[in-house]
C-alpha cells in the first residue's frame, strides 16, 4: 500500500533530513578527537585550526558547486553523491597516518556536507505544502542536532571503552582503532549512518518543481498528487508552470529589482548566524570545558548535555515556527544569543567556571540557537528564491554560511591564545544586536505562503 498525504511527505522529508544528521555528526565528531590529535601529531594552534576547519573548506567547495549540479542533474542525485562522499571520508579518517591525509579525508567529507546542507533543505522546501514547510524544513535542523548529539554520545562511549580496556594491551585490529588510537574509531563511526542514508535515498522521488523545470510534467504531477491529492496537485502544478515560465533562469535574475533583496538576505543572514560562534561551541566544547577545569570524561559529559539540549529545543522551532513566523524567531534569536554570549564571556573573564554557571550559560546559549537561528536560517534561505535558479542561489547562501563557519573556526585557536576565551565570546556577543537590526529591516515574513507566492512578493 502506497503512502499519501502528510505521511508520505514526512517520510520523504525525514529521509532527506538524514543528510542533516550526517552534517551534524561529521562536523561535531572531531570535537572528541582533537585533543588526541593535538598530542599525537604535536599540532600548533594554526595547524589545529586548519585540521578543524578543513572540513569546512570542503563544505565551501561542496556548497559552491552543489547548486549548479542540483539544477542540472536533480536534487536526489546530489544527495546520493553526498552519502557516497561521507562513506569515503569516514574510511579515510579511520586509516589516516598523517595530519595531511586526515585533512584531505576531512575535506572530502566536507564536500559531502556542502552537498547535503545545500540540497536537503531545498529539496524538503520544494516538496512540502506551504502550511507545513517551516516545520518540515526545521526537521532538517533537528536532524543536525541529533547528529551532533549522537557524535558526542559516540565519542563519550568510545572514550569510556578505551579507558576501560587500555590496560588490556593488545595488537588486535579492534584494540588499535578503539583503544590505542581511539580517535580513529570516533572519526570512522560516521560510515554507519552514511551507508543507511545512501540506501534510504534510493527510494525517494525527485523534487516536483525540478521535474517541471526539466519538462517532466507527468512525473511531477504524480508526486504532487501523492502529496496533496488530485485537485490541489492540479492547481499547484499550474502555479509552478506559470511561475517557471516567467523566470529567466540566469544569475542575472538575482540582481533584478526586488529579487536582489533576497540575494542580500541569502548572503548576509547565514554569515551572521555563524558569527554567533556556534561552530566554536560545537567543535571546541570538550576542549573549552577542559580548559575551564574539567577532566576529559566530565568535559565529554558536559558536551553531551549541550548536545541533548540542542536537540530538545529544536522541537520548539518545529512546533512554533509556522505559527510565530520567521522574522520574530530570528530577531529574538540574535538578541537572546547576545545575552548568552555575554554571560559565557564574563564567566571566563571573572574565573567563574568551577560551578554550574558556565554549563548553565552554555545550555541557555544552545537553547536559544536551537529554537531560533538554527532552523530559522535554513527555512528562510530555502524558500526565498525563484525555482529555476533556486539551486544556484541556495549555493550562494550555503556558501556564505560555510565561509562564516570557516572564518570563525580557523580564527578561534589564535584568538584564544592571544586574548583569551572570555574575550572571544564577548566579540561574538557584539555582533548579535546589529544582526537583529538587519533582520528587522530587511527580512520579510513568509509564513503560510507558497514558494510561488513568495517569488511574486519580491516582484511586487
Amino acid at each position: 500500500m502506497k503512502l499519501h498525504g502528510n505521511a508520505y511527505v514526512v517520510l520523504i522529508c525525514l529521509t532527506a533530513g538524514f543528510g542533516g544528521f550526517l552534517f551534524g555528526f561529521d562536523t561535531a565528531v572531531i570535537s572528541g578527537a582533537i585533543n588526541f590529535l593535538r598530542i599525537q601529531f604535536q599540532l600548533s594552534p594554526v595547524m589545529e585550526g586548519w585540521l578543524m576547519s578543513s572540513a569546512l573548506l570542503g563544505c565551501v567547495i561542496g556548497a559552491a558547486i552543489a547548486g549548479y549540479l542540483s539544477d542540472k542533474y536533480g536534487r536526489r542525485k546530489i544527495l546520493i553523491a553526498s552519502a557516497f562522499l561521507f562513506i569515503v571520508s569516514a574510511i579515510g579518517c579511520a586509516i589516516a597516518q598523517t595530519p595531511s591525509f586526515l585533512v584531505v579525508a576531512r575535506i572530502i567529507g566536507g564536500i559531502g556536507v556542502g552537498f547535503a546542507a545545500m540540497v536537503a533543505p531545498m529539496f524538503i522546501s520544494e516538496l512540502s505544502p506551504a502550511r507545513l514547510r517551516g516545520r518540515l524544513v526545521s526537521f532538517y535542523q533537528l536532524a543536525i542536532t541529533l547528529g551532533i548529539l549522537c557524535s558526542y554520545l559516540s565519542n563519550a562511549f568510545l572514550l569510556r571503552y578505551a579507558d576501560n580496556h587500555i590496560a588490556a594491551g593488545s595488537e588486535s585490529f579492534m584494540h588499535f582503532y578503539l583503544v590505542a588510537e581511539v580517535w580513529r574509531g570516533m572519526l570512522g563511526s560516521n560510515m554507519i549512518p552514511a551507508l543507511l542514508f545512501f540506501i534510504f535515498l534510493l527510494f525517494v522521488p525527485e523534487s516536483p518543481r525540478w521535474l517541471v523545470k526539466e519538462g517532466h510534467v507527468t512525473e511531477a504531477e504524480r508526486v504532487l498528487q501523492r502529496v496533496n491529492g488530485k485537485e490541489i496537485a492540479a492547481s499547484e502544478l499550474n502555479a509552478i508552470e506559470s511561475s517557471i515560465s516567467e523566470e529567466s533562469g540566469s544569475f542575472r535574475q538575482l540582481i533584478a529589482p526586488g529579487i536582489r533583496v533576497a540575494l542580500i538576505i541569502g548572503i548576509s543572514l547565514p554569515f551572521l548566524s555563524q558569527l554567533s560562534g556556534i561552530t566554536t561551541v560545537m567543535y571546541y566544547a570538550p576542549a573549552i570545558f577542559q580548559q575551564a577545569g574539567g577532566q576529559s570524561g566530565s568535559a565529554m559529559g558536559s558536551t553531551a548535555i549541550i548536545g541533548f539540549f540542542n536537540m530538545i529545543f529544536t522541537f520548539v522551532a518545529i512546533w512554533k515556527i509556522d505559527k510565530w513566523g520567521r522574522k520574530p524567531v530570528l530577531i529574538w534569536g540574535f538578541a537572546g544569543l547576545g545575552l548568552a554570549l555575554f554571560l559565557i564571556g564574563m564567566a571566563f573573564i571573572k574565573g567563574n567556571t568551577a560551578g554550574n554557571f558556565l554549563l548553565g550559560s552554555f545550555i541557555y546559549y544552545i537553547a536559544v540557537f536551537a529554537s531560533t537561528l538554527g532552523p530559522g536560517v535554513w527555512v528562510v534561505i530555502s524558500e526565498i528564491y525563484p525555482t529555476k535558479i533556486r539551486g544556484r542561489a541556495m549555493s550562494v547562501a550555503t556558501l556564505s554560511l560555510f565561509l562564516g563557519s570557516t572564518f570563525v573556526t580557523q580564527l578561534y585557536p589564535m584568538l584564544r591564545e592571544s586574548i583569551g576565551i572570555g574575550y572571544v565570546f564577548l566579540l561574538y556577543a557584539l555582533v548579535m544586536l546589529p544582526a537583529a537590526f538587519f533582520v528587522r529591516k530587511l527580512v520579510p515574513e513568509t509564513k503560510g505562503r507558497s514558494l510561488e507566492e513568495i517569488e511574486h512578493l519580491w516582484k511586487n
